[in-house]
This record gives structure tokens, C-alpha cells and sequence, in this order.
């Protein structure tokens, strides 16, 4: 299975501006730029979508465990807090914390904070922030 996004940019970084659209047209343009990253301009960035699909990911994984184990969930709901610092390599992901609240008939407290510890491992988007990243880049003349 592969999903498919896109993003452009045209300009500098601080003047520039950049759209992103996926695949599936939910985001269609969406606009981005120095503003919304670095600062509290109106648009997204890519930390915004990391921690999106993060939250979006571990809510799924969670019910699934939770399923698993004859306890499925009325409710998950989940915030993933991405956080950018400057480091002496650069702007650098250092941290992606996830806020976690479940409503789980049935569930014990053990159970449930295995189910999320299990989650947290195993969900794609958390495994994915530490992985391989290839790429062909290509220089248009």
C-alpha cells in the first residue's frame, strides 16, 4: 500500500511560499510557509502534519489493541505534540509526545496502559520517525 502527497515551493525560505495537497484531495493546496512554521502564521507545516497523522495512527493502533484484547474502546482521543528545536545540526524533530484519553468499558488500568505502551511501539507513524528514508532527487534544468 502507498499514499501519496506532494508539496511546492516557490520562492525564498523567509519570503517564499509553499502548497501541499494529497492524494486523496482532502488537502488540496493547502498553504505553508516561514510564517507557519517558525511562527504562528495561518496554514500548516510539516510538524503539524507529522503530529496529525501521529495522533491520527496511535488512536488506531490502540483501539486495535484494545480489540485484541476483548476490550474494545468507546472512545480514543489523542494529541501529539511534535516539537522542533534548533540544534547543532540544524532544525532537528526532538520530541513527539502523544496525550492520550480512552474510554474503555471493561478495561483495567494494567491492561489499558499495556494496550497504549504496545501502541505507542507499534503504531507505523511512531516507528516511522526513526527509519530508513530513501529518495531520488532529480535537478531540472
Amino acid at each position: 500500500m502507498k499514499r501519496k502527497a506532494s508539496a511546492e515551493w516557490n520562492g525564498s525560505l523567509k519570503d517564499g511560499k509553499g502548497v501541499i495537497s494529497t492524494e486523496s484531495g482532502l488537502l488540496e493546496n493547502a498553504q505553508y510557509s516561514f510564517s507557519t512554521r517558525f511562527e504562528n502564521g495561518k496554514g500548516t507545516n510539516p510538524e503539524e502534519l507529522i503530529a496529525a497523522a501521529h495522533a491520527g495512527c496511535f488512536s488506531m493502533a490502540l483501539s486495535a489493541q484494545l480489540t485484541t484484547a476483548g476490550t474494545p474502546p468507546a472512545r480514543v482521543a489523542t494529541t501529539a505534540t511534535v516539537t522542533l528545536d534548533k540544534t547543532d545540526a540544524g532544525f532537528t524533530v526532538t520530541n513527539v509526545h502523544l496525550e492520550v484519553t480512552a474510554s474503555v468499558p471493561g478495561a483495567t488500568e494494567a491492561a489499558f496502559q499495556e494496550a497504549a505502551g504496545n501502541a505507542k511501539k507499534g503504531c507505523p507513524i511512531s516507528r516511522l520517525l526513526n527509519t530508513e528514508i530513501t529518495m531520488n532527487a532529480r535537478l531540472e534544468s
